[in-house]
């Protein structure tokens, strides 16, 4: 019995020495034996994970009905540089040159320097690859170290006119952007919003990107059919605009090939319905390898991309007699019903004035029939001598001019409103009686918008209340359907002006529909408007930029039916007066319910885009 416990440990002893033997004869076996098999079958595989693009949001119209912009499948194409040899990336560049259809110089611009980190991750040399080309990628792929491609989805915009400026266009992400949004999610093959609606709201547009683990081989072929890791994407959310496409249609058509801008919103809330910018582009070129038509874009003397709704600022001309009215009731710094002599030109500082009428003038004028016929020496002779310049500027900026809006695109300017001390300042030259007459027109130095004269006008139908102008009406699940967010009004401004006080500005705007400057143009019968005319002098004598803000219905029970119409025309047009005309047919469409050529049809043939009257300047 004494020998068992001995016999045991023997026989566990030479039981775990057979194992030994087995296992280093197996090690051998795969490293020395076999080792070179294995080693080529672990270079020929490998893990790949994948990202799957996140499908954008959609982005409808108030209707909601059918999308503005939806989104396409197509396949980009990428080279990890740290994949290709040393001494292969030249051939390369020139196999994928023949196959892409895009030049050395393109792919090679985009490939980093080894230094840099991105030298180990994929990056994108072309987007909106068509199926030949990935199909001849593949046929190759044995002779294209480090290329990639995956499907990404590209946005697509059916109606590509003046909602251009509003939707915006996507654009690969720089690396200035990507310094600021990496913390928030962003790679550095992401395209982003560049412009527009689609920048505003790229967050919330852009969803949330899934991603795959798969075990490829070296020609990318599967491994495994199943993934041994994955995270779905998950879609952005689409959004619905205040933008109704009718109107943004009628206004359109309205404005025709005429460089300048158009706005349509409705006082009570802000909403935007049309936001008109000429001339537009098609945000779809963005979508191409090349840059030459950008480029062209770029170079056009007439800046298609800018939209002139919110980023260009012009001198608002006689307008402006709308923000003076005001200001001469309030202060009551002279009595409307006091008569000053208009005789058509004045001298004054070593000068000739001229009123836009010339001689023999408008004779003696109050202050409604001034504001009718805009008599330029009854608003110079009241505004330097008894309004003057501090006060014209304060209610200037009472009434949104010289700040920004506030409305929900990128890039809006400001405009301007001069000062003495800002002149001084500036110019180093001291405010003269002159620069008041000139401001009290709305000329010089005085800049707005046309979305700024829309708020000006809301202003007065609001009695001094105005709301933030938007064009995002509300957020949407992709999926259900339903509200997630809905953009209320906001307050942006209250003034202290008496109600007495706008309701005579009214009144005034409607005299110059009525029996005023206005009066034969908006003479139509589909609704009662109220207004001011404009042309402001850009240093040409035979053409003006020509302006006309005004809201209807003039009187009415229900004020949200009302709306805003500002449009202007600049001056590098043939002159034609055309503001006045351009919101007629808009105002027609809106009330009557008719299309562009119904409206024109109903208005009359001098109503048509290629029989605009010819005028000498108009007030």
């Amino acid at each position: 019995m004494s020998d068992f416990p001995e016999l045991r440990i023997r026989v566990l002893k030479y039981f775990f020495i057979l194992i030994f033997i087995v296992y280093a004869g197996r090690l051998f076996s795969m490293q020395i034996l076999s080792g070179e098999t294995y080693r080529q079958q672990a270079e020929i595989t490998t893990r790949r994970t994948t990202v799957i693009p996140s499908q954008r949001g959609e982005i409808y119209d108030r209707n909601n009905d059918r999308p503005l912009v939806f989104n396409v499948d197509t396949f980009a194409v990428r080279i990890t540089p740290a994949e290709v040899p040393l001494g292969e990336m030249p051939d390369l560049y020139a196999r994928l040159e023949g196959i892409l259809n895009i030049s050395r110089d393109q792919i090679e611009r985009k490939i980093p320097s080894r230094n840099d980190y991105r030298y180990f991750q994929p990056v994108e040399i072309a987007v909106n690859v068509d199926f030949r080309a990935i199909a001849m990628l593949a046929e190759n792929i044995d002779t294209l170290p480090g290329v990639s491609w995956q499907s990404k989805p590209l946005r697509s915009y059916p109606e590509t006119g003046s909602l251009s400026h509003l939707i915006g266009y996507m654009g690969n992400i720089t690396r200035d952007e990507l310094t600021m949004l990496y913390n928030k999610g962003y790679q550095s093959n992401d395209m982003i919003g560049k412009s527009g609606i689609e920048r505003q709201y790229d967050e919330i547009l852009r969803g949330k990107d899934g991603w795959e683990t798969r075990t490829v081989d070296t020609w990318e072929r599967r491994v495994s059919l199943e993934p041994v890791l994955r995270e779905a994407p998950v879609m952005g959310k689409n959004l619905v605009l205040t933008i109704d496409r009718t109107i943004q249609t009628l206004a359109e058509k309205a404005l025709g090939h005429r460089v300048g801008a158009a706005v349509v919103l409705r006082p009570h809330t802000g909403e935007i319905l049309a936001m008109v910018s000429y001339p537009w582009y098609d945000p779809n070129i963005f979508n191409n390898s090349s840059g030459a038509e950008y480029q062209s874009l770029i170079d056009n003397p007439n800046k298609p991309l800018i939209n002139r709704a919110i980023q260009s600022s012009y001198p608002p001309g006689s307008t402006f007699k709308v923000i003076m009215t005001t200001g001469i009731l309030e202060e009551a710094a002279f009595s409307p019903d006091q008569f000053i002599d208009c005789p058509g030109e004045i001298f004054y500082g070593n000068r000739i004035w001229r009123c836009h009428i010339g001689k023999p003038g408008h004779g003696r004028l109050r202050l409604s029939q001034a504001m009718a016929q805009s008599c330029d020496i009854y608003y110079w002779a009241v505004g330097r001598d008894y309004l003057k310049e501090d006060r014209i500027a304060a209610y200037a900026r009472d009434y949104g001019l010289g700040e920004s809006t506030g409305i929900d695109l990128p890039g809006e300017v400001e405009g301007f409103i001069p000062t003495p001390q800002w002149k001084e300042r500036r110019i180093h030259a001291r405010w003269q009686a002159g620069d008041t007459m000139n401001m009290s027109i709305g000329q010089s130095y005085t800049l707005v918008t046309p979305l700024q004269m829309a708020n000006m006008t809301a202003m007065t139908v609001n009695n001094g209340v105005i709301y933030r102008p938007h064009v995002l009406k509300e957020i949407r699940d992709p999926v259900s359907g339903a509200v997630e967010k809905l953009v209320a009004p906001e307050v942006l401004h209250r003034s202290e002006v008496s109600r007495e006080v706008f309701n005579t500005v009214r009144r005034d705007m409607r005299g110059v529909v009525a029996n005023g400057t206005a009066q034969y143009p908006l003479n139509i019968k589909a609704v009662e408007i109220a207004g001011k005319t404009g042309t402001s002098e850009v240093g040409l004598a035979d053409r003006w930029h020509s302006w006309f803000s005004a809201f209807a219905p003039y009187e009415t029970d229900t004020p949200e039916e009302r709306v805003v119409v500002s449009v202007i025309v600049e001056s590098v047009n043939d002159w034609e007066w055309w503001a006045t005309y351009a919101s007629a047919i808009i105002f027609q469409g809106i009330f009557a319910g008719q299309t562009y050529e119904q409206a024109v049809q109903t208005l009359g043939p001098q109503y048509g885009a290629s029989s605009a009257p010819v005028y000498g300047r108009r007030e």
